[in-house]
């Protein structure tokens, strides 16, 4: 079985797949992400972004199970039209006594000042599969700064339904982040960093060599900020054998819906014709053309066969297949049968807590039971360490709740919430989701796919997750469009604090906030770009 760095399928809004000429280099276990300001144009509109050693989006870091991380971060940014201080967030990776590490600002650090760097180390000696970093401070992930990251695991269940590992990442936004709240709306669908918006150049699409006879298995990774994306292959089947780095027993679909934060990685078998295939991500919001279709190479990249002539597909429209397979979450089962922990039946767990969300017009702002989430003065890793304990003595005051330790919890989210579907993602822990989002959707407490993000589904669906409180520390629980955080659709989990307070952080974790509180307001200030057209 080979495994190939190339290509990873990345969606991205603008939409991003990572493609089969992925244009940056592997960093593999120690590195430095270099984080900087330049102007690229992937789908042909040139707009100033915050990138990750300045290619877009940042460069594949790897490693293997149970490997030590230690990748430098050095904070280079220089355009006050954007966020100029900055924090990584290792998405999907559980920080076990690491959660300085986290790098959710305001949360389990300060921002990392401008000419400043911060040196994250961790490890992950019980996960492998396919993860991803981002910033994790306001919305600047939006603006750029956002990459794949993928633990091999040697002994890989899975390893003998495919012959290469090759991966694949997804939206653009022509306008700086800070500017379009709450104008949310993305340009563009981008495959592996490249994709075309109505009425814009015909640029050159993402293109992923495969070989005939061979078997593939492709990661992808939904990057965006806003859009869940419809993914289909023209001609091909897709086999589902891992969810948000965990493994699931396979199923294979024609197609997949894919929410902004969560990743999939299938088997594809390259048993067709020798020619060009579409790649399709439809998305399920945007302007431009991004809604209209596949038109003019629009939401769609190139599956290209060894020896297919370096054309694009003849065949534009989309004609699914007479009976389409669509992936239902509540299809996926893990690899290897997990005992769900807590009783068999609703609210059969140590701590139940129903969530509800609502929205307020008057501050344009989500509410979680009644609380308005807003960043607190202090991170709450810090508050903890320095002596909080109960929820009452913890800020901002509302939306922090404390769990003990080794518990089982329960939560049910409402679906129907203005904005939505809501993918709601869980730091630090992966969750049973007990029922998915959908109106006939039942509760599983037999097999349920355990995953670290999940939809609550739109008008009258519920979602329902278990975990266990096994993980000492802070960690957010939030809606993964990231403007949505913003506006204060999230809530702190702080689990066993009192082992949280003894928390071992290394000497620069304690510089943080000082650099970044005695910035000059020339650094933490930002000129809005008008967004008319």
């Amino acid at each position: 079985m080979a495994r190939s760095l190339l290509p990873i399928l990345t969606l991205l809004s603008l939409l991003h797949i990572a493609a089969s000429t992925y244009n940056s280099k592997t960093l593999e276990l120690t590195g430095e992400l270099k984080i900087v300001n330049k102007v690229v144009a992937p789908d042909g509109y040139k707009r100033s972004t915050v990138l990750a050693n300045g290619v877009y989006p940042g460069p594949l870091i790897t490693g293997g199970k149970g490997d030590r991380f230690r990748i430098n971060v050095v904070n280079s940014l220089t355009d006050n039209t954007m966020l100029r201080s900055t924090s990584i967030h290792w998405h999907g990776i559980f920080q076990r006594g690491s959660a300085w590490a986290d790098g959710a600002a305001a949360i389990t650090q300060c921002p990392i000042s401008p000419n400043n760097s911060f040196l994250y180390e961790f490890s992950a000696p019980k996960q492998a599969g396919t993860f991803w970093y981002h910033s994790h401070f306001g919305t600047q992930y939006c603006d750029g700064l956002r990459g794949p990251l993928v633990v091999y695991d040697p002994k890989d269940p899975h390893r003998l339904l495919y012959d290469v590992d090759d991966d694949i990442t997804f939206c653009r936004y022509h306008y700086p982040a800070p500017s379009l709240i709450p104008r949310v709306i993305a340009e563009s669908t981008l495959i592996n960093g490249k994709g075309r918006y109505g009425g814009g150049p015909k640029v050159d699409l993402a293109v992923i060599d495969v070989k005939k006879g061979r078997r593939y298995r492709f990661r992808l990774l939904s990057l965006s900020c806003e859009p869940n994306y419809i993914f289909s292959i023209d001609g091909h089947k897709l086999k589902i054998i891992e969810a948000d780095g965990e493994n699931v027993q396979p199923v294979t679909v024609d197609s997949l819906q894919i929410f902004a934060g969560q990743r999939y990685s299938f088997v594809l078998n390259a048993n067709r014709p020798v020619d060009n295939y579409w790649i399709r991500s439809l998305p399920d919001s945007g302007k431009n053309g991004l809604d209209q279709g596949f038109d003019g190479g629009l939401n769609s990249a190139i599956l290209r066969y060894k020896g297919a002539p370096r054309v694009e597909p003849s065949q534009t429209k989309f004609y699914p297949p007479s009976r389409p397979v669509f992936l239902k979450e509540a299809n996926l089962h893990p690899l290897f049968l997990t005992r769900v922990q807590g009783r068999p039946f609703v609210g059969g767990a140590d701590v139940n807590i129903n969530l509800a969300l609502g929205f307020d017009p008057d501050k344009f702002s989500y509410t979680v039971n009644g609380g308005y989430y807003v960043d607190p003065p202090v991170p709450v890793l810090l508050q903890i360490m320095s002596g909080a304990r109960s929820a009452k003595d913890l800020l901002p005051e509302g939306v922090v709740v404390t769990l003990p330790k080794n518990k089982v919890i329960e939560i049910s989210i409402p679906g129907g919430i203005i904005g939505g579907a809501h993918p709601f993602h869980l730091h630090g822990h992966s969750f049973y989701v007990i029922k998915s989002a959908g109106n006939h959707t039942k509760h599983n407490y037999l097999n349920p796919v355990i995953r670290d993000v999940a939809s609550i589904g739109e008008a009258g669906s519920n979602t329902t997750i278990r975990f266990v409180t096994d993980n000492p520390g802070p960690w957010m629980f939030h809606c993964h469009i990231d403007f949505h955080v913003q506006m204060g659709m999230a809530i702190v989990f702080v689990v066993d604090p009192d082992t949280a307070s003894a928390s071992s952080v290394p000497t620069a974790w304690n510089k943080l906030c000082p650099s970044y509180n005695n910035l000059a307001p020339s650094a933490t200030s930002i000129k809005i770009v008008p967004t008319s057209d």
